[in-house]
Protein backbone atom coordinates (compact mmCIF):
# COMPACT_ATOMS: atom_id res chain seq x y z
CA UNK A 1 0.00 0.00 0.00
CA UNK A 2 2.84 2.51 0.94
CA UNK A 3 4.79 1.81 -2.50
CA UNK A 4 1.62 2.73 -4.38
CA UNK A 5 1.45 5.65 -2.53
CA UNK A 6 4.80 6.43 -3.21
CA UNK A 7 4.00 6.15 -6.83
CA UNK A 8 1.05 8.10 -6.85
CA UNK A 9 2.99 10.90 -5.31
CA UNK A 10 6.05 10.88 -7.83
CA UNK A 11 3.40 10.61 -10.70
CA UNK A 12 1.58 14.06 -9.16
CA UNK A 13 4.69 15.65 -9.54
CA UNK A 14 7.33 17.38 -12.28
CA UNK A 15 10.73 17.85 -11.26
CA UNK A 16 10.61 19.38 -8.05
CA UNK A 17 7.25 21.12 -8.86
CA UNK A 18 3.74 19.95 -8.04
CA UNK A 19 1.27 18.53 -11.23
CA UNK A 20 -1.13 21.58 -9.91
CA UNK A 21 2.28 23.90 -10.07
CA UNK A 22 3.04 22.98 -13.74
CA UNK A 23 -0.12 23.10 -15.06
CA UNK A 24 -0.40 26.56 -13.29
CA UNK A 25 2.90 27.89 -14.96
CA UNK A 26 1.60 26.44 -18.01
CA UNK A 27 -1.76 28.77 -18.04
CA UNK A 28 0.34 31.79 -16.57
CA UNK A 29 2.65 30.97 -19.48
CA UNK A 30 0.45 31.04 -22.04
CA UNK A 31 -1.59 34.41 -20.81
CA UNK A 32 1.75 36.01 -20.54
CA UNK A 33 2.93 35.10 -24.04
CA UNK A 34 -0.26 36.70 -24.99
CA UNK A 35 0.10 40.10 -24.26
CA UNK A 36 4.60 39.97 -25.42
CA UNK A 37 3.90 40.67 -29.16
CA UNK A 38 2.45 44.03 -28.20
CA UNK A 39 5.19 44.65 -25.29
CA UNK A 40 7.61 43.55 -28.42
CA UNK A 41 6.00 46.32 -30.07
CA UNK A 42 6.11 49.00 -27.55
CA UNK A 43 9.79 48.95 -26.89
CA UNK A 44 10.75 48.39 -29.95
CA UNK A 45 12.16 51.20 -31.93
CA UNK A 46 9.65 53.81 -32.90
CA UNK A 47 11.28 54.80 -36.46
CA UNK A 48 11.53 51.33 -37.87
CA UNK A 49 8.64 49.83 -39.50
CA UNK A 50 7.72 46.88 -37.60
CA UNK A 51 5.33 43.59 -37.64
CA UNK A 52 4.38 42.08 -34.47
CA UNK A 53 6.05 39.12 -33.65
CA UNK A 54 4.01 35.71 -33.83
CA UNK A 55 1.93 35.68 -30.91
CA UNK A 56 0.89 31.39 -30.82
CA UNK A 57 5.12 31.25 -30.75
CA UNK A 58 5.68 33.67 -28.37
CA UNK A 59 2.66 31.66 -26.17
CA UNK A 60 4.69 28.01 -26.79
CA UNK A 61 7.95 29.64 -26.03
CA UNK A 62 7.09 31.73 -22.75
CA UNK A 63 4.34 28.54 -21.34
CA UNK A 64 7.61 26.88 -21.86
CA UNK A 65 10.14 28.35 -20.41
CA UNK A 66 7.96 28.59 -17.30
CA UNK A 67 7.48 24.97 -16.91
CA UNK A 68 11.06 24.82 -17.09
CA UNK A 69 11.28 27.08 -14.46
CA UNK A 70 8.57 25.51 -12.05
CA UNK A 71 9.55 22.06 -12.77
CA UNK A 72 12.97 22.94 -11.27
CA UNK A 73 12.30 25.88 -8.69
CA UNK A 74 9.35 24.03 -7.14
CA UNK A 75 6.68 25.89 -5.18
CA UNK A 76 9.37 28.45 -3.89
CA UNK A 77 9.83 32.37 -3.02
CA UNK A 78 12.16 32.15 -5.78
CA UNK A 79 9.94 31.05 -8.55
CA UNK A 80 8.09 34.83 -8.98
CA UNK A 81 11.52 36.31 -9.49
CA UNK A 82 12.97 33.69 -12.10
CA UNK A 83 9.09 33.49 -14.08
CA UNK A 84 9.74 37.26 -14.38
CA UNK A 85 13.16 36.72 -16.15
CA UNK A 86 12.38 33.61 -18.02
CA UNK A 87 9.30 36.81 -19.61
CA UNK A 88 12.27 39.32 -19.77
CA UNK A 89 14.22 37.00 -21.66
CA UNK A 90 11.50 36.64 -24.29
CA UNK A 91 10.78 40.22 -25.06
CA UNK A 92 15.01 40.87 -25.39
CA UNK A 93 15.27 38.11 -27.48
CA UNK A 94 12.63 39.03 -29.87
CA UNK A 95 13.66 42.95 -30.36
CA UNK A 96 17.71 42.11 -30.33
CA UNK A 97 16.88 39.56 -33.04
CA UNK A 98 15.25 42.20 -35.18
CA UNK A 99 16.82 45.40 -34.51
CA UNK A 100 20.19 44.92 -32.69
CA UNK A 101 19.16 46.46 -29.76
CA UNK A 102 18.53 45.88 -25.77
CA UNK A 103 16.48 48.95 -24.76
CA UNK A 104 17.36 50.35 -21.46
CA UNK A 105 12.90 50.57 -20.64
CA UNK A 106 13.60 46.69 -20.56
CA UNK A 107 16.96 46.12 -18.76
CA UNK A 108 17.05 48.80 -16.21
CA UNK A 109 13.20 48.50 -14.58
CA UNK A 110 14.42 44.42 -15.04
CA UNK A 111 17.67 45.08 -12.95
CA UNK A 112 15.43 47.16 -10.48
CA UNK A 113 12.52 44.38 -10.32
CA UNK A 114 15.13 41.38 -10.15
CA UNK A 115 16.66 43.00 -6.87
CA UNK A 116 12.88 43.44 -5.21
CA UNK A 117 11.72 39.83 -5.92
CA UNK A 118 15.26 38.19 -4.70
CA UNK A 119 15.47 40.24 -1.99
CA UNK A 120 11.74 38.74 -1.33
CA UNK A 121 12.90 35.36 -2.21
CA UNK A 122 15.94 36.01 0.33
CA UNK A 123 13.88 37.15 3.13
CA UNK A 124 11.59 34.45 2.32
CA UNK A 125 13.87 31.87 2.58
CA UNK A 126 16.50 33.49 5.02
CA UNK A 127 18.73 33.40 2.17
CA UNK A 128 20.56 36.59 3.16
CA UNK A 129 24.06 35.41 1.76
CA UNK A 130 22.53 34.39 -0.97
CA UNK A 131 21.40 37.99 -1.93
CA UNK A 132 24.67 39.51 -1.32
CA UNK A 133 26.59 36.83 -3.83
CA UNK A 134 23.52 38.20 -6.56
CA UNK A 135 24.63 41.67 -5.87
CA UNK A 136 28.43 40.60 -5.81
CA UNK A 137 27.53 38.45 -9.68
CA UNK A 138 25.91 41.54 -10.93
CA UNK A 139 29.07 44.00 -10.40
CA UNK A 140 31.23 41.00 -11.56
CA UNK A 141 29.79 40.39 -14.48
CA UNK A 142 29.10 43.86 -15.82
CA UNK A 143 32.37 44.87 -15.02
CA UNK A 144 33.42 42.03 -17.11
CA UNK A 145 31.27 42.43 -20.00
CA UNK A 146 32.12 46.46 -19.56
CA UNK A 147 35.87 45.34 -20.09
CA UNK A 148 35.22 43.56 -23.09
CA UNK A 149 33.16 46.22 -25.02
CA UNK A 150 35.71 48.31 -24.42
CA UNK A 151 38.36 46.18 -26.14
CA UNK A 152 36.33 44.95 -28.71
CA UNK A 153 33.35 47.47 -29.33
CA UNK A 154 32.15 45.72 -32.73
CA UNK A 155 31.69 42.80 -30.57
CA UNK A 156 29.22 44.17 -27.72
CA UNK A 157 27.32 46.78 -27.11
CA UNK A 158 26.49 49.03 -23.90
CA UNK A 159 23.19 46.91 -24.04
CA UNK A 160 24.95 43.87 -23.32
CA UNK A 161 26.90 45.16 -20.88
CA UNK A 162 24.12 46.45 -18.96
CA UNK A 163 22.14 43.08 -19.41
CA UNK A 164 25.30 41.23 -18.23
CA UNK A 165 24.34 42.75 -14.96
CA UNK A 166 20.76 41.50 -15.02
CA UNK A 167 22.01 38.25 -15.69
CA UNK A 168 24.99 38.29 -13.04
CA UNK A 169 21.84 39.24 -10.90
CA UNK A 170 19.66 36.11 -11.12
CA UNK A 171 22.73 33.43 -11.55
CA UNK A 172 24.80 34.70 -8.56
CA UNK A 173 21.79 34.02 -6.51
CA UNK A 174 21.73 30.12 -7.83
CA UNK A 175 25.38 30.59 -6.96
CA UNK A 176 28.81 30.90 -8.33
CA UNK A 177 28.67 27.67 -10.04
CA UNK A 178 25.67 29.30 -12.01
CA UNK A 179 27.17 32.47 -12.89
CA UNK A 180 30.24 30.88 -14.39
CA UNK A 181 28.69 28.28 -16.28
CA UNK A 182 25.95 31.06 -17.49
CA UNK A 183 29.23 33.44 -18.88
CA UNK A 184 30.95 30.07 -20.42
CA UNK A 185 27.27 29.00 -22.20
CA UNK A 186 26.94 32.77 -23.47
CA UNK A 187 30.23 32.97 -25.43
CA UNK A 188 29.78 29.24 -26.54
CA UNK A 189 26.12 30.34 -28.08
CA UNK A 190 27.69 33.43 -29.43
CA UNK A 191 30.11 31.44 -31.32
CA UNK A 192 27.71 28.89 -32.64
CA UNK A 193 25.60 31.57 -34.08
CA UNK A 194 28.84 33.53 -35.54
CA UNK A 195 29.49 30.28 -37.46
CA UNK A 196 25.47 29.71 -38.40
CA UNK A 197 25.63 32.82 -40.00
CA UNK A 198 28.74 32.56 -41.92
CA UNK A 199 28.11 28.64 -42.61
CA UNK A 200 24.45 30.11 -44.36
CA UNK A 201 26.21 32.42 -46.08
CA UNK A 202 23.84 35.79 -45.15
CA UNK A 203 26.71 37.48 -43.48
CA UNK A 204 30.75 37.91 -43.50
CA UNK A 205 33.24 38.17 -40.60
CA UNK A 206 32.34 41.71 -39.85
CA UNK A 207 28.30 40.77 -39.66
CA UNK A 208 26.78 42.18 -36.69
CA UNK A 209 25.52 39.04 -35.20
CA UNK A 210 23.37 40.44 -31.76
CA UNK A 211 24.73 38.48 -28.52
CA UNK A 212 21.88 39.10 -25.90
CA UNK A 213 20.27 36.24 -27.41
CA UNK A 214 23.05 33.92 -26.38
CA UNK A 215 23.13 35.37 -23.10
CA UNK A 216 19.94 35.53 -22.26
CA UNK A 217 19.87 31.25 -23.41
CA UNK A 218 22.80 30.57 -21.47
CA UNK A 219 21.79 32.07 -18.33
CA UNK A 220 18.49 30.58 -18.55
CA UNK A 221 20.43 27.01 -19.05
CA UNK A 222 22.63 28.17 -16.29
CA UNK A 223 19.96 28.76 -13.30
CA UNK A 224 18.21 25.27 -14.07
CA UNK A 225 21.24 23.20 -14.74
CA UNK A 226 24.41 25.82 -14.05
CA UNK A 227 25.17 24.59 -10.41
CA UNK A 228 25.21 20.41 -11.55
CA UNK A 229 27.87 21.12 -14.54
CA UNK A 230 30.02 22.83 -12.16
CA UNK A 231 30.02 20.84 -9.87
CA UNK A 232 30.05 17.87 -12.56
CA UNK A 233 31.93 19.01 -14.98
CA UNK A 234 33.45 22.36 -15.31
CA UNK A 235 34.76 23.03 -12.04
CA UNK A 236 34.95 19.83 -9.79
CA UNK A 237 37.97 20.58 -8.10
CA UNK A 238 36.00 23.77 -6.39
CA UNK A 239 33.01 21.63 -5.02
Amino acid sequence: MSTGRRDEDVEQTVGHAPLWLVLCAVVAGAVIGSVLPRVVLRYSPAEEPVRAPSRPLLVVVTAALFVLVAAFLGLSWQLPAYLFLAGVAVVLTVIDLRHHLLPNAVVLPALGIGVLLLALAAAGENAWGALLRAVLGALLLFVLYLILALVSPAGLGMGDVKLAAVLGLFLGFQGWGALFVGAVLASVAGMVAGIVVLASRRGGLRSDVPFGPSMLAGALVAVVWGELLAREYLLPGLY
